[in-house]
């Protein structure tokens, strides 16, 4: 079989084209295609808007969160600083307050006694076993002598220190009850009787008492103290040194061993009242004598 060619003439393509766009023209101007491309358009463009304000307003919140997070951060450090001076101002002042409370009982009580006394802080301490000392920050600049009680007040109670063995020009070295060869005429309050009191070395052991005889014994307790005798002159008279802690009965031996817990805590001690024994104080006001 013959095949069939399929051919247009020129005048058949110019009709055909002319048809088509004859047609086009037809439907643009019947309005159909222009209302479709309007919305088209219109959504495309409002999605479009859309998406611009989403990520614009996202990028906006991400960058105000981390300044807003900065400025948290600088105010958090801000008052960690002003929290810090703030406790180190509060610590201060209680520092302060307890300088002043133990300064004014120091002082009270420097006029309350008729000799003339020297108050002095401690500067450095030695607990060594053989060579015991407390550093004081008065020497002989200030009027302090070798050989001068120490007394101190701690908590609203007096006790005695010890005594001043070495002079400097402003520091004096005090030899405290604890050492070896420290010896105090002690008394005890309540039965009146007369012993030595010395120390054992050591800044936490107790003080030891001597010479006090056995038939004293139903007399004692626990607690009684031991105050000064003042019969020796090296000390003013009825200061407390300690306090009975332990009695031993020993049966070769007629005096009783008595451990006495000294009424100054050492370890807390922190400043002391030097006293002349020979002059008068210029400013007592009545107390002890």
């Amino acid at each position: 079989m013959a095949k069939r060619s399929f051919s247009l003439s020129i005048s058949e393509f110019v009709f055909l084209i002319l048809f088509f766009f004859s047609a086009t023209i037809l439907g643009f101007s019947g309005g159909g295609f222009v209302v479709n491309f309007q919305k088209v358009g219109f959504s495309v463009l409002s999605s479009f808007q859309k998406g611009v304000n989403f990520v614009s307003a996202g990028i906006t919140d991400f960058f105000a969160s981390v300044n807003e997070l900065r400025v948290l951060k600088e105010e958090n450090i801000e008052l960690k600083e002003k929290l810090k001076n703030y406790q180190f101002m509060q610590r201060s002042n209680v520092e302060i307050r307890k300088e002043n409370e133990r300064l004014k009982e120091q002082l009270n009580f420097s006029t309350s006694i008729e000799q003339k006394n020297f108050p002095a802080s401690i500067i450095a301490r030695n607990s060594d076993g053989l060579y015991s000392s407390i550093t004081i920050n008065k020497g002989s600049r200030s009027g302090i002598k070798k050989g001068m009680p120490v007394i101190a007040v701690q908590n609203g109670t007096v006790g005695l220190v010890g005594k001043i063995v070495t002079v400097g020009i402003t520091t004096s070295l005090v030899m405290p009850l604890y050492d070896v060869k420290c010896s105090i005429s002690g008394r005890i309050q309540n039965t009146r009787d007369i012993g030595l009191v010395g120390g054992s070395g050591e800044v936490d052991s107790p003080l030891q008492m001597k010479y006090i005889k056995k038939r004293v014994l139903p007399e004692l307790n626990f607690g009684d103290i031991i105050v000064t005798s003042g019969e020796s002159e090296n000390y003013i008279k009825d200061i407390p040194i300690g306090t009975i802690s332990k009695i031993t009965v020993v049966d070769y031996d007629s005096s009783l061993n008595i451990e006495v817990t000294p009424i100054v805590d050492f370890s807390r001690l922190e400043t002391v009242i030097v006293t002349d024994l020979k002059e008068t104080n210029p400013s007592f006001k009545g107390g002890i004598r």
